[in-house]
This record gives structure tokens, C-alpha cells and sequence, in this order.
């Protein structure tokens, strides 16, 4: 991989002499930083190219270069590859489009790189890349126009994105902010090197000390899952911004279960079970980094994380509780033993959650006596100090002390309330993230405590055609996983017995793998009280669903009605084709894409990860007794959720189950309706 991040020599073919292309722009980058390997620009129809002579071909090199990049079309670029593949090039970038989407043309070129690349010792970037910087070498081989402006600061960042563009967005915002960056790499396309490889080869580089990744989708996840793993074990924290919202999830689904778990859903849990903290700004993204390195990956993520915040200027304070608290984190005052201590040092920490030291707090011995009080108590997980103005004119009044405090037992954070970039430098040269904004430093606080250790789970999505079980299978799959159904009997829809065949009322559904959603289609009758309405209930159902549906019903489930329970949930499980299965807690009945109020984890869940489910599904309240209502078995349902999140283990074919719903009562839970899809071998039928 150093012919990718550090080679000796690079060839870049299609190298235009008009500065004003995008393929002029690697060449005249790579001179103007001052890059000091050979460099050799091919153009077979110039003689020169931007003054340097051009070469015709690589074949005419007088060395076999350790990199090329490609600016041509696809389809000469493909040509290219195949002389770099035999003349045996370590790495190829390929700034050529053309490769995506599902036309022939884009399948066709992708097969063929894929076969030129098969044996050969060459490894692909891209296509669509805009290339790679690395800053110590002065290595700008790239198509970014915004390398044109080249100071930018030394430090211990990599970047990796998905999207061109936004490296050299990252880059001129870093620089802005004074943050420096140990190199940059746009992955394109990732058809042969995926992001989560190119990282993983930058690992142990002690330059490097954390990484900024920009994903447009969670291709390649297993690569990604490596490198996370191979971080956390080197101490590098990840921050990510994921963007792109697919409904593909959603239409692929039949269950509720899929459509309320989402894409969006999908990418939060992976990246939290990678230890990847997740933001939502650009901003925080790059600010955040430094409280990320700080914060020490614990075993289980701090959801709701404890912090103080300190300030010169209350409204400056309150701007920032106020941000950290809407993002769920848990602003706190000092214990009354801390307080003690601060009035020791003569400073009124007040009764609230903010420590407001007001203009007091300019003064340095009183801003770094609080600070290390507070950082020394054990009581918080980080402190966010707030300077007001005079962070902006006297730097040395309110931003000294808290730089002066970085690496204290407790992380330590700032918002600078003014435009006082000369501030926010100094506090980020001395190791203390200083963010321009509330949002952002909230952003990047949720983000750096909601990592944790990475766990390895097995995504690979089993082989095949999915097709749905009828509800009666269904309920003999989740029967013997631990869920248990209400009592039911199966009877063909000519043969009426004479007595309800189990305890009403009853309700009626028709069995067919065909209908996941009965309901819609006329399919299920409540309320059946004796064998006359049953007779009724199943012509209805044959005649409804033959008119709706166009399906030929040929037997009946009949299932004793509960009664009694304190409450409705969906339980569900879903296969997601990146993060892999993911378990789904919600309000049920058919409401429950409609609130659109749930909790999920990747499967399958251990019981204290199914009581954080429970916690977080607001809905659920009402079962834990609310305001003297009855009490339900959470406990049971908690057992409930661990079941079906263990189907995936028992039975990989899997790929959908739900019971929704699932009725909670105050001893145990019962199904009440089952849906299960797996995948079969092609031509096994149902």
C-alpha cells in the first residue's frame, strides 16, 4: 500500500497542458507543492506537457512507476489498467465515471476491471476517485481544485470520503480553523480498494492519531468492521458524517418491522456497534476530533453522558445546556462535597446546572481553579467551558486557563461564544476541542460517549430467493425460538367443526404464505362467539380475499382472542444487506409505522440490551404502571425480544420475522399474530 500513500514515482496518463482542465490539475499540483519524486506525464499527442516533457505511452518510461493515475474515459482508462496490470504498476487511481448503475455498459466495464485486476499485483482507487494527498510528503496527486491552495497544517487527521468534492471541502475548512490533517483520500467508486482497507493499511502510522470518514453508503461494511476493530485496539478514535437517506430497505420489506428500521436506522447501529461516533455536521466532524481522541472507549456506550459546563457569560452557558440537554445529554451541577471545594477557591458554583463564574471567570487563577476542581471529582464525563468575549480581546484572560487544564482527568471541551479564531487555535494547539458553535460542540459530545468498544458480529446475508411462511409456520419457528402463541387450531374452510375448536371469542385469519398483511385483503374476522358465526366468518374470508387479493384461501386459522392484556408491541427482526440483522421494538397493531415510535439493535441482543430497548421506547411507559394503571411483565417481554433476536443464530436463512402484535400482560406475553420470511434455495418452492 505505500504505492499508494508514498510512492517513488507516479505517471499520470491523460495530462492536459490546458490549466484550465481538471487533468492539468494533478501535474501542476504535485509541482507547485514541491513533491520530490519522479514524475512522468503521459500525453501521446504532446511533446510537452505545463513545460515538463511528456512521455507517448508507459510502455516508454524509462521505470515501470509506482502509481498512475488515469484522467481519461472509461473506456481507454480500462486500457490503461490492462498495460499497468502486465507491466505490474502497485496502484492505479481511475478518475473516470461510468462504472455505476445497472446499465449493461456499467456492468460490462465492471467486469472487465475486475478481470484485468484478478492475479495481477495492481489495486485499483476508484473509479470516480479525485485522488490522495498525503501532506508530510507533500503529496497532492489529485483532481480537487481546492488543492490549488496548498498550506494546509501538519496534523494527525485522515480523511477518507466517499464523495471527491468533499475532501477538498474538509481540507479548506481545516484550514480555516487551524486544524491539521495527515492526508486525505477520496475512495470513488471502491470496486477493488473500499475505504475501510485504505484506512486499515494507514493504521500504524504514528503520524496519524485519528480518522474523519465521509460515507455516502456502508458498502464494503466487513472491511469497514476490520478497521474499526484494528483502531480500537490502537487506541485512534473514528468519528463519521453519513449521508443519503435509501427507501430501499423499506421497499424490499414486507413487515412493519423493515419499514420502521430503515437505512438511516440501519447505519446509527452499525457505526455505534463499530465504536465509529456518528455526528451531523460537517463541522463537528472535524471539530469533535480531539474530544474523541480524549475520551476513552468504554465497554458500553454513554448514552446519555454527564456534563458540566462553565462559564464567563450566562447566556453563552445557557445556549450550550441548552443544545447538550435537546441532544439527550445529562447537564449536571457539582455534588455538594465539589461545591465545598469550589467556595474554597472562592467561586459561588450557584444551584443550578450551570457553574456561571461571570466576569470572575476572566480571571485566570478563578477559571483554572474551577476547572480542575471539577475535572478531580469523578463526577462528570467531560466539562465544557463557555468564554464570553473577552476570548476575542484578552485571549490570554479567559482562554489560557483552559488550555492550561487539557489533559486532566476528565476530558475538557470549549464553546467560544465570539468570532475569536485566534482563540480557538490556542486552545486546539494545547489539545482541547473548541468549537464556533453550540450545535456543533453538542453534536460532538453525543457522538464522541455514544462509542464503545467495537463488537464483531457475522452480517453475511444468506444466499438465495426470500419468500414469506404463512402465519401458521411462522408461529412454529418463533414457538420453538421461545415466543409462545396464543392458542390456536388450523381447519379447512369445507369442514366446520361442531364446536369452536378452541376457547372464544375467536378471531378467524386466512393461512397463505401470500398475504403478510391479511387485514388489507379481507382476511381475519373478530369476535367469532359459536360454530354458526365461524361458518359465516370463513365465507367471508374465501370470498374477500379472492375479490381483494385474487388468492384462493383453502384453510383457516382459528385463535382464541386475549383478553386481559395491559398492552400491545411489535417485535420484529430484520435483515439489513450492510449492517446486517437488526432486532425492533415498537407500540403495535397497525399503527406502528404510523408513530413511528421504536428502539433497535443489532441481533441478536443480549437481556440487558433488550431493557435498554424497553427504556428507550417512550410508548412503553404506559405498561410500567403509569399514573396507577396495571403493571405489565416487561420481564417477559424482555425475554421476548432476546428470542426473537436469537432466530438469526438458530435459523441463518431468516431474513424477516415479526410478532405484531405481541400482547403484554401482567404474567408473560403471547403472539397474536406472526410473520416470517427466510430465504430458500432456488426451486425448493415454499
Amino acid at each position: 500500500m505505500s504505492t499508494l500513500f508514498d510512492p517513488a514515482s507516479v505517471a499520470i496518463v491523460g495530462a492536459s497542458d490546458n490549466r484550465a482542465k481538471t487533468t492539468a490539475r494533478p501535474l501542476a499540483f504535485l509541482r507547485q507543492s514541491g513533491w520530490d519524486g519522479r514524475l512522468y506525464p503521459i500525453n501521446p499527442v504532446r511533446e510537452t506537457v505545463l513545460g515538463e516533457r511528456a512521455w507517448p505511452s508507459l510502455r516508454e518510461l524509462p521505470e515501470v512507476p509506482e502509481h498512475v493515475f488515469v484522467l481519461t474515459g472509461a473506456d481507454a482508462a480500462l486500457e490503461t489498467l490492462e498495460v499497468c496490470a502486465e507491466l505490474g504498476v502497485g496502484t492505479v487511481s481511475m478518475l473516470a465515471d461510468g462504472f455505476a448503475g445497472t446499465g449493461s455498459k456499467a456492468a460490462a466495464r465492471r467486469e472487465r476491471l475486475q478481470r484485468i485486476i484478478a492475479g495481477s499485483g495492481t489495486r485499483v482507487l476508484g473509479p470516480s476517485t479525485l485522488g490522495i494527498v498525503n501532506v508530510r510528503r507533500s503529496l497532492f496527486l489529485t483532481a480537487n481544485a481546492a488543492f490549488a491552495e496548498q498550506d494546509i497544517t501538519p496534523g494527525g487527521i485522515f480523511v477518507a470520503s466517499q464523495s471527491g468534492s468533499v475532501i477538498g471541502a474538509i481540507a479548506s475548512r481545516g484550514n480555516a480553523m487551524g486544524i491539521g490533517f495527515a492526508g486525505l483520500v477520496s475512495t470513488g467508486s471502491e470496486l477493488d480498494l473500499t475505504l475501510g482497507e485504505i484506512c486499515s493499511a494507514t493504521l500504524d502510522d504514528p503520524s496519524i492519531t485519528s480518522y474523519a470518514l465521509f460515507l455516502e453508503s456502508l458498502q464494503h461494511a466487513d472491511h469497514l468492521r476490520a478497521f474499526a476493530a484494528a483502531a480500537a485496539e490502537r487506541g485512534k478514535s473514528v468519528l463519521a458524517y453519513k449521508l443519503g437517506r435509501s427507501e430501499a430497505a423499506a421497499q424490499l420489506s414486507v413487515s412493519h418491522s423493515g419499514a420502521l428500521a430503515g437505512n438511516e436506522l440501519a447505519a446509527d447501529l452499525l457505526l455505534r456497534d463499530l465504536g465509529i461516533g456518528r455526528v451531523t455536521s460537517l463541522e463537528a466532524l472535524l471539530e469533535g476530533q480531539l474530544l474523541a481522541e480524549a475520551i476513552t472507549l468504554p465497554e458500553t456506550a454513554v448514552l446519555e453522558p454527564r456534563v458540566a459546563v462553565v462559564s464567563t457569560t450566562g447566556g453563552g452557558g445557557a445556549m450550550v445546556v441548552d443544545c447538550l440537554s435537546l441532544r439527550g445529554a445529562a447537564v449536571v451541577g457539582p455534588s455538594a462535597e465539589t461545591a465545598q471545594r469550589l467556595r474554597e477557591i472562592g467561586v459561588d458554583p450557584g444551584h443550578g446546572s450551570l457553574v456561571d463564574l461571570t466576569l470572575a471567570g476572566t480571571r485566570y487563577d478563578i477559571m483554572k481553579g474551577t476547572l480542575e476542581v471539577l475535572q478531580s471529582s469523578g463526577e462528570f464525563d467531560v466539562i465544557v467551558a463557555v468564554p464570553g468575549s473577552s476570548a476575542r480581546f484578552h485571549p490570554e484572560l479567559a482562554v489560557k486557563p483552559i488550555a492550561d487544564a487539557a489533559g486532566g482527568a476528565t476530558p475538557l471541551a470549549a464553546f467560544v461564544v465570539p468570532e475569536a479564531p485566534d482563540a480557538l487555535r490556542q486552545l486546539r494547539a494545547a489539545g482541547v476541542a473548541a468549537f464556533r458553535t453550540p450545535e456543533s460542540c453538542a453534536d460532538a459530545v453525543i457522538a464522541g460517549f455514544a462509542r464503545r468498544r467495537p463488537i464483531m458480529r457475522e452480517a453475511a446475508q444468506p444466499a438465495g430467493i426470500a419468500q414469506g411462511l404463512d402465519e401458521v409456520a411462522s408461529y412454529e419457528l418463533l414457538s420453538a425460538a421461545g415466543v409462545t402463541p396464543a392458542p390456536y387450531a388450523v381447519l379447512a374452510v369445507d369442514e366446520v367443526p361442531d364446536d369452536l375448536p378452541v376457547a372464544g371469542p375467536v378471531v378467524v385469519k386466512a393461512i397463505s404464505d401470500e398475504l403478510p398483511h391479511k387485514t388489507d385483503a379481507g382476511g381475519v374476522v373478530l369476535g367469532v362467539t359459536d360454530v354458526e358465526g365461524l361458518a359465516t366468518a370463513i365465507r367471508t374470508i374465501v370470498d374477500t380475499v379472492a375479490e381483494r387479493a385474487g388468492i384462493k384461501i383453502t384453510h383457516v386459522l382459528v385463535q382464541s382472542m386475549v383478553s386481559g392484556g395491559i398492552g400491545e408491541v411489535l417485535v420484529g427482526l430484520v435483515r439489513d444487506p450492510d449492517a446486517g440483522p437488526m432486532v425492533v421494538l415498537a407500540s403495535g397493531g397497525i399503527l406502528a409505522e404510523i408513530l413511528g415510535d421504536r428502539s433497535a439493535r443489532l441481533a441478536p441482543v443480549t437481556k440487558d440490551l433488550a431493557w435498554e430497548m424497553i427504556r428507550e421506547t417512550r410508548s412503553l411507559v404506559a405498561l410500567d404502571g403509569y399514573r396507577g394503571r396495571p403493571r405489565g411483565d416487561l420481564d417477559a417481554l424482555a425475554d421476548a425480544v432476546v428470542a426473537i433476536s436469537q432466530v438469526v443464530v438458530t435459523d441463518p436463512s431468516v431474513v424477516e420475522a415479526e410478532v405484531n402484535p405481541l400482547i403484554v400482560q401482567r404474567d408473560g406475553v403471547v403472539a397474536v399474530d406472526a410473520m416470517v420470511r427466510r430465504v430458500v434455495t432456488e426451486g425448493a418452492g415454499r
